[in-house]
């Protein structure tokens, strides 16, 4: 549904977004996270045909961006960080004008208006100046105007800002409502909102894209190791080097305990099996094994701002 490829942005010498390169199929729901500065909201502006790249290209549908950006823009519900709402006009008088740019059909335009409102929660609102409405509010609106010509797309640059936790739910809720017949980008700080929501998530760092791949493969991954949390009944002084000796295995470390064990392998959850089969062949009590999880936070920060951030840096310094 989205394609981009080797997409650049350059402000003089300072690159923006540096040859990024990512697929989005028909129906996902994708997180787009970054620190700030790193490119997020213009690789947004660029798809949205807002901005033009200094390179590459970007296809929403199959159709070029750049060569057919009316066609595309009628593809797209796009919310900007900063809502484009008027404040002098009235709620439902301003979503009726967006679905009029946006090529709404006369018969649909009442029934399209109505529809945005209703997801939103906008009814008791529908009739009030939108300059006289709360930034929570404000923020309904911006999201209203991006669903109101019911768009294939829905690119969503930080839909919750302003928004109080029940009205975040509300949005968290529409949006599990909304996968599956939208194609939808969500951009956020708040990674709570990205693991409610998404199914995979693009983490992109100082113009580059770090991560890209389903939130369970990424919690389960460190640094290209998977991490697995082994617990027997039994005690074996030489279970270490015995596990050592399985193909895949990289690394075992003792637990907490005499009978617990951390072991990293290169190898996905099929490793669980193999691991699990020798400790019942040895008849040792198989207690407990399990993958060792992240939280999304702290994969964030660990390719960011953490060490692998730092190893990545320096790899390309050499470069």
């Amino acid at each position: 549904m989205i394609e981009v490829k080797n997409l650049t942005k350059s402000y003089g010498p300072n690159l923006a977004i540096d040859h990024l390169s990512f697929k989005i199929n028909k129906g996902e729901v994708v997180g787009f996270l970054g620190p700030n500065g790193a490119g997020k909201s213009t690789t947004m502006k660029i798809i949205t045909g807002f901005m033009s790249p200094s390179s590459g290209q970007a296809l929403v549908g199959g159709i070029d961006v750049f060569e057919n950006p009316i066609e595309v823009k009628r593809k797209i519900g796009y919310l900007p960080e900063t809502p484009p709402v008027y404040g002098d006009m009235y709620v439902q008088d301003y979503l009726r004008f967006v679905a009029e740019l946006k090529g709404v059909s006369a018969e649909k335009l009442a029934s399209s208006v109505d529809y945005a409102i209703e997801k939103t929660n906008l009814q008791g609102v529908r009739k009030r100046l939108i300059q006289n409405l709360s930034k929570g509010f404000k923020q309904r609106v911006g999201i209203a105007q991006a669903l109101v010509s019911d768009p294939e797309v829905l690119i969503l640059d930080e839909p919750t800002v302003g928004l109080d936790p029940k009205q975040v739910a509300e949005i968290r809720d529409l949006i599990q409502e909304l996968k599956g017949k939208h194609t939808i980008i969500l951009s956020t700080h708040v990674l709570s909102e990205v693991q409610a929501t998404c199914e995979k998530i693009i983490i992109i760092n100082k113009g580059k894209i770090v991560a890209e791949d389903t939130i369970k493969n990424l919690a389960t991954r460190r640094s290209g190791l998977l991490k697995i949390n082994l617990k027997i009944k039994k005690l074996e002084p030489h279970l270490a080097q015995l596990l050592a000796t399985v193909d895949g295995v990289k690394r075992v470390d003792p637990g907490e305990s005499a009978t617990e064990w951390k072991i990293e392998t290169t190898l996905g959850e099929e490793m669980i099996e193999k691991l699990a089969q020798l400790v019942i062949q040895k008849q040792l009590g198989l207690l407990e094994i399990s993958s060792e999880k992240q939280n999304l936070e702290e994969i964030f920060i660990n390719l960011t701002y953490g060490s692998a951030a730092e190893k990545r840096e320096k790899k390309e310094l050499n470069l």
